[in-house]
């Protein structure tokens, strides 16, 4: 009798619950829909949404310089077998055409910053195709980024249109899966909204005059647009790059007449130049900013939002000091 009246309420509930109710369940490993992204800050906003119902993979992992990136056959196979490839665009993985087209790959390729408005770099700014300016280290790398900035991610406001643009991706490939999808994407996108009012608090706290942000190459840009931060790199928009004498030079002096008290190291350039900015125009090393890789697990920004977290600690510290 008990059992029969377990069964019977079990029965219930079940039709009180309604079937608008249900949440797909997660696919066993070999049904789950096989993606790629091509960096590793694209390919956390590629988890967050997909979740338990995605197989991705990574191209260009942790610290990992997209810039300069050379495919492997290993990566081929990668694409090759996917379903949906996910890649920034804007110029910025100059080798992302070859790598698909030598793959045979059929995936549907989306690219994450549509809908976003490219930033300019503006007059003030060293141009990498500048007769007199930037040099490219490897000519087998060179590709020309144009004034076109590619960081759109350093903005949380454009990160939040690469989680929609991946949410209905990942909708039109997987539509047994919406539901899943949408609610993903809701949560984070609610987690993004957060951030950016930490970020907005935080550089609020750092006196007008010096929020600026001196790094070796120009990846900050959307950052300082959306924050109010200015922006100084000898180098261009690619780590591909070499800074001139001149843009040097300019930056140094710049650091001297308006009392910049640091510079900063990235996680995925050479500490070289900024280092020896530091040591001619009297500025500190203000610490390391993540600009176009994720750390690590085992270093202070394994995700997206750890990393603006990161960042926006290395700058309050250091501008504020």
């Amino acid at each position: 009798m008990l059992s029969r009246r377990i069964l019977l309420a079990a029965a219930a509930l079940a039709l009180a619950s309604g079937p608008g109710l249900a949440q797909p369940s997660a696919p066993a490993p070999q049904d789950k829909v096989p993606v790629v992204a091509s960096f590793s800050i694209l390919g956390d906003f590629v988890r967050n949404v997909g979740g338990d119902r995605i197989a991705l993979t990574t191209i260009v992992g942790p610290n990992g310089d997209s810039h300069v990136y050379q495919p492997t056959p290993a990566d081929a196979k990668k694409v090759a077998a996917a379903k949906l490839v996910f890649v920034n665009g804007l110029g910025f993985e100059g080798w992302i055409d070859r790598l698909i087209k030598a793959s045979g790959s059929k995936a549907k390729v989306i690219v994450a910053t549509k809908g976003i408005s490219p930033r300019e770099r503006t007059a003030s700014e060293p141009q990498e195709d500048d007769d007199h300016g930037h040099k490219h280290k490897s000519k087998a790398h060179a590709h020309d980024h144009g004034p076109i900035d590619p960081h759109a991610w350093q903005s949380i406001a454009n990160a939040k249109i690469y989680v929609t643009n991946i949410r209905d991706a990942l909708n039109a490939a997987d539509p047994a899966g919406t539901t899943v999808y949408d609610a993903n994407a809701a949560a984070y996108l609610a987690k993004l909204d957060a951030l950016d009012a930490q970020v907005k608090a935080a550089i609020a706290a750092i006196p007008a005059d010096r929020r600026i942000i001196i790094t070796s190459h120009d990846a900050f840009g959307y950052f300082g647009d959306a924050y109010g931060v200015k922006l100084l790199a000898p180098e261009g928009v690619s780590t591909e790059t070499e800074a001139s004498a001149k843009d040097v030079g300019r930056i140094i002096r710049q650091i001297k007449a308006q009392k910049v008290p640091a510079v900063f190291l990235e996680n995925v350039t050479n500490p070289k130049l900024v280092d020896r900015i530091a040591k001619e125009s009297g500025a500190k090393v203000g610490g390391t900013l993540y600009s176009d890789a994720l750390s690590d697990d085992k270093g202070p920004a394994p995700t997206y939002i750890d990393m603006m977290r990161s960042n926006v600690r290395e700058l309050s510290g250091a501008l504020t000091s």
